[in-house]
């Protein structure tokens, strides 16, 4: 109480003009309170918020839609700040976050985990999280009370789930509660023990018919948009002309209405000689730069060059001495 009443006098006594020093002086104290923070600093020049109505007029002019996946604050971050249209918390975080065998091991908590730390660093981006294998499978009841959950809990702002024809009747139910939901048809990971594997979709005229009646049906449940993982391109094509959505390719070739990768494989965030799918292209090389860096930060430890005087901080000589004198009564 003290303490306030002093600060309130102090600030009634200053003259207008120094009242912006204080105010910078009080700023700065907050911003140092902990010697990490997060890494939030909002951009010089913020992006309009990207809504479900942007992606739509982005589909009306043709502009093809920016989409990657991030699984923490960090990654999020950059995606957001490189401009992404849309960032998508995948399940796929169970293998490059996790370091788990496939998508099936995650469980619920664990994506809305991840969700909320995404969510604190996207301000533009929109973001979507993935629904994990057992959280919507079982009925469209199950379904929407995991969506709500992705809403609420996980502060995202649209949902993703896996099937097709099948799955119709639990969008539906989502999409009625005013969830925005993001399909995905083709290869479905967390079906592929049914499907044999890792196996591209659509390779027939059975296998292409059954891709677009599966994105047919997701459309006319409701999805704002529906991925198409690993089908041909043609075929992806042609489904995307017939939809009225945005189609969001991955391993699917450029006439989808955008494109989809995981962020650690397009940043070649991994060791050497670690499998990728044909459709990944590996924009950067994020494994050797930290290699680099961690390596020459061993060395420089094990030298004693680092740290160096300037990373110090320093103390009067005065009390300096003052200490050496008591340490040596001690």
């Amino acid at each position: 109480m003290f303490l306030t009443t002093s600060l309130a006098r102090s600030c009634a006594s200053l003259s207008r003009n120094t009242r912006p020093s204080l105010s910078a002086a009080l700023s700065v104290s907050q911003a140092r309170q902990s010697s990490h923070s997060p890494m939030g600093t909002p951009p010089v020049n913020p992006r309009k918020k990207v809504t479900i109505g942007t992606l739509r007029s982005m589909h009306r002019r043709g502009e093809p839609i920016t989409m990657i996946t991030a699984h923490d604050f960090p990654s999020a971050h950059v995606a957001d700040a490189a401009g992404m249209d849309m960032v998508l918390v995948g399940d796929s975080l169970a293998m490059v976050a996790l370091g788990m065998e496939d998508t099936s091991e995650i469980i619920l908590e664990e994506m809305l985990l991840h969700c909320r730390s995404v969510a604190r660093a996207t301000k533009a981006a929109f973001t979507v999280g993935d629904l994990p294998m057992g959280s919507y499978e079982i009925a469209p009841q199950q379904a929407l009370e995991t969506a709500i959950r992705f809403i609420k809990d996980g502060r995202m702002q649209g949902i993703k789930l896996e099937g097709g024809r099948e799955m119709a009747h639990t969008i539906e139910k989502i999409t009625t509660a005013g969830i925005p939901v993001l399909g995905h048809v083709g290869l479905t990971p967390q079906r592929q023990n049914a499907l044999g594997g890792f196996r591209v979709q659509g390779k027939t005229s059975l296998g292409a018919m059954k891709v677009l009646e599966d994105a047919l049906a997701v459309q006319e449940a409701g999805c704002f948009a529906v991925v198409l993982e690993a089908v041909p391109a043609e075929v992806a094509a042609i489904v995307t002309q017939k939809l009225s959505i945005p189609t969001i390719g991955i391993g699917a070739g450029s006439g989808c209405s955008g494109q989809v990768l995981v962020q650690v494989d397009m940043t070649g965030n991994f060791p050497p000689g670690r499998f990728l799918p044909k459709f990944v292209k590996k924009y950067g090389d994020v494994w050797a730069e930290s290699l680099k860096a961690i390596e020459a930060y061993r060395d420089e430890v094990k030298s004693r060059e680092y740290p160096a005087p300037e990373h110090t901080y320093p103390i009067a000589k005065e009390e300096l001495k003052l200490f050496e004198e008591s340490v040596r009564k001690v």
